[in-house]
């Protein structure tokens, strides 16, 4: 697969593995690049620049393709050295980097000096227009679906994506219910360069989190996520579960940021990830959650998704080469039928005889017989049948 984003990044697929707080570590970012996507490691997560260099090392001793780092620009309880951490991607020779949050305005001249790629996450055309014009080399826009923080609005993929598609001239990337080869072939079709999946890697088995975590991820469906944090101004959809129901109940009831804290701290969700203990905290999960059924390899998955994205496009190349049969018929039908009303209008201001009429008519009533009957063999013995998807 080739795309403007494959080309801009070096990878096989255009499929990339979106960064995720306490999940996005050294072994899963490099199973994905090592399978042909771009993996990428948060610096959130590794706390200091000296843990993102080790974090970094360990990616290099895995794999020797490239993968990313993220920098997360969203407020936080706890100051991210965002600067030092440019410098340790600087020393060890890192050339991608992905931004989500805020606005990276104060981090671009010094990314762009030491020659990164820069992919920024947005939740807006407004925001895609924003990062655009600061000179970034490509967008990620996220729908409703997505895991993680789907911006203010309630807007999904579906729209928002052929949206910014259609405003920005610099790649996009589609993130947002994205998880099989479906999937990929319907964002390319609505003019993205690939897609960013979260939720589904997590459900892998170089996801370095809990297996009852993955577990419930395979029971679970679309339904089972919400969307809290509103009242505070950064909405995050997150697993359905005891506490997230609290948060939500608290929010309705009007509660303070403070108030919240104690629920939505990121570092309460270690106990999920890494205890199994599913009510410890709140965690990410898209609603792309709804389509996992399995927990596979990260090279399993990829090989999967690019099978069932061969198979989604041959599948539409068979319904357009249904109906390619019928399309010079169809010309022959409006052009007697055109014929037909021009000869009528003619008669009745003339002779009005019937006679004319129904012979510049009968051409037209034969080859619609002709056309429906022919139509009805075609669909019975042409029947396209979908595959791998």
């Amino acid at each position: 697969m080739k795309t403007r984003i494959t080309e801009l990044l070096g990878i096989e697929y255009p499929i990339i593995c979106g960064g995720m707080f306490q999940v996005g570590r050294a072994q899963l970012a490099a199973a994905v690049t090592e399978a042909g996507g771009l993996g990428i490691i948060t610096s959130k997560t590794q706390v200091t620049p000296e843990g993102l260099r080790d974090e970094v090392r360990k990616v290099k001793a895995l794999t020797k393709k490239p993968f990313a780092v993220n920098l997360n620009l969203f407020p936080s309880q706890t100051a991210t050295p965002n600067e030092d951490f440019i410098d340790i991607l600087v020393e060890e020779d890192v050339k991608i980097v992905e931004t989500s949050g805020r606005n990276p305005e104060a981090l671009m001249p010094k990314l762009k000096k030491h020659g990164f790629t820069v992919i920024h996450k947005v939740a807006s055309v407004k925001n895609a227009l924003s990062a655009e014009k600061l000179g970034v080399d490509a967008v990620v826009i996220v729908g409703n679906e997505t895991g993680g923080h789907p911006g203010m609005g309630d807007v999904g993929t579906l729209v928002m994506l052929p949206r910014v598609v259609d405003s920005v001239k610099i790649p996009v990337l589609a993130g947002g219910g994205f998880s099989d080869g479906r999937g990929l072939i319907s964002a390319l079709a609505l003019g993205a360069e690939g897609i960013v999946m979260g939720t589904r890697f997590m459900a892998t088995k170089e996801a370095p989190i809990h297996d009852n975590v993955k577990n419930w991820m395979v029971s679970a469906n679309e339904s089972d996520t919400i969307v809290i944090q509103r009242n505070i101004g950064s909405p995050s959809r997150v697993a359905l579960n005891t506490v997230s129901k609290e948060v939500d109940r608290l929010e309705n009831e009007g509660a303070t940021i403070g108030e919240l804290i104690p629920l939505i701290t990121g570092q309460r969700s270690k106990s999920v990830y890494f205890e199994g203990n599913l009510d410890g905290g709140i965690w990410s999960c898209g609603q792309s959650v709804g389509l996992i059924k399995e927990v596979k390899t990260v090279d399993e998955l990829l090989k999967q998704i690019v099978h069932e994205a061969k198979g989604s496009l041959e599948y539409i190349q068979n319904r357009v080469e249904s109906i390619r049969p019928f399309i010079f018929p169809c010309r022959l039908v409006i052009l007697f039928r055109c014929k037909a009303i021009r000869l009528f209008c003619l008669d009745v201001a003339s002779t009005h005889s019937t006679a004319i009429v129904f012979k510049a008519l009968l051409p037209c009533v034969v080859l619609l017989v002709f056309f429906y009957q022919h139509f009805r063999n075609f669909r019975d013995s042409h029947q396209p049948k979908r595959q791998g998807v």
